[in-house]
């Protein structure tokens, strides 16, 4: 359970909440479909984490010089053989999982079907691929593209199309919201990682841009986020219900300040946890204005 990082998991069904919000803002939403794609997206999660903890370990970011939480791998309670094993069933349980949404969400094996399959695919070599194998993506800088696609343009669009069956353009801002919130998450993780990250060779965007300059891109996707959605509310409004989410800022700033002004990792290691939090209570509210506008 230690492996599996339970704090994360929140911020894994804010982009499935977000997409499902805006599908029932369309008058299109359905059960089955909502708890298939919460799955499907607890075990990618998972697996991501699975997978970060096995990757980490032998490339060396998950040394004794980390500052952060001991890893399972890392620190010998899981052994290498058994975790890998681990990800394999967990990657089996994803693909099984999200091949059963895709065949209840698209009736038809239409060319949508398999574009989406390809995708699941994709999203679970990516979950893998973040710091396993012989070039991890997350170890050349970009992880934070990756989270914005998958957590965001990905996860949010693609769970509203499944409830639709088509795309809305301005759908996009709320999607790119979720995705930066992510991104913040994995900011939070980065720099309270720096040193160790630079001694293993992780050349993580904190790593290649420094602390002082990281703190400044956290505000950065922190405002960014908060302003696309309010964008988003503008265009599309109706009802001052709709800016609803506004509730959770202070929760935003109280992060970046923390990000700011904590320096060790101990200090910054619960901000994290609350980064992932927030962005799911920012969805939830900002879902509720739209329900209730």
């Amino acid at each position: 359970m230690q492996a599996v990082r339970l704090r994360t998991l929140p911020l894994a069904l804010a982009s499935i909440a977000m997409g499902s919000f805006l599908a029932a803002d369309e008058g299109l939403f359905n059960v089955l479909i909502f708890i298939l794609a919460a799955i499907t997206t607890i075990f990618l999660q998972i697996l991501s984490n699975l997978a970060n903890d096995y990757g980490d370990s032998l490339h060396g970011a998950d040394s004794t010089d980390r500052k952060g939480p001991k890893r399972s791998v890392q620190s010998g309670s899981i052994s290498a053989k058994s975790m890998k094993i681990a990800i394999s069933i967990t990657a089996i349980l994803s693909l099984l999982s999200g091949t059963l949404l895709l065949l209840t969400a698209i009736e038809n094996l239409d060319a949508s079907f398999f574009i989406f399959f390809l995708l699941g695919i994709a999203a679970i070599l990516a979950a893998m691929g973040y710091t396993m194998g012989k070039n991890p993506y997350g170890y050349a800088g970009f992880g934070d593209l990756f989270v914005l696609l998958f957590f965001g343009l990905l996860g949010v669009l693609g769970t509203c199309f499944l409830y639709t069956g088509y795309l809305n353009v301005y759908h996009m801002l709320p999607a790119l919201t979720s995705g930066l919130f992510a991104t913040a998450v994995l900011n939070v993780n980065n720099i309270r990682d720096i040193e160790s990250d630079d001694l293993a060779g992780k050349r993580s965007v904190p790593v290649r841009i420094g602390r002082e300059k990281a703190v400044i891109y956290h505000w950065f996707l922190l405002g960014t986020g908060f302003s696309l959605a309010i964008i988003y509310v503008i265009i599309e409004y109706e009802s001052p219900f709709q800016f609803l989410f506004i509730i959770s800022l202070p929760l935003f700033i109280q992060n970046g300040l923390e990000v700011q002004n904590k320096s060790m990792a101990s200090e910054l290691d619960p901000s994290l946890k609350k980064m992932a939090i927030s962005s799911l209570i920012f969805t939830l509210l900002f879902g509720l204005g739209l329900l209730i506008k």
